[in-house]
């Protein structure tokens, strides 16, 4: 029996974003939101990310692979 992979909804993505980021201050996140927009995106909120993906979806993903992401679209589709 074989499970298939269902893609979780950009919003359910977005929360577990903010959570892995761990931002002090609170922030809006969009789909299109630019990662360089973000005050607080750091090296360490891009491993919070980079653990989120292993830990939450499964996904193992590198820092080139985020290096590549301009919005949280483009890191939305690396679930794909």
């Amino acid at each position: 029996m074989t499970t298939e992979y269902v893609m979780p909804s950009i919003e359910h993505f977005i929360e577990n974003f903010l959570v892995a980021t761990d931002f002090q201050n609170p922030v809006e996140v969009k789909p299109e939101t630019e990662l360089s927009s973000l005050e607080e995106w750091d090296s360490l909120a891009a491993l919070g990310v980079i653990v989120m993906f292993d830990t939450e979806f499964g996904k193992a993903i590198s820092g080139d692979d985020l290096k590549k992401c301009a919005t949280i679209t483009d890191l939305y589709k690396l679930l794909g």
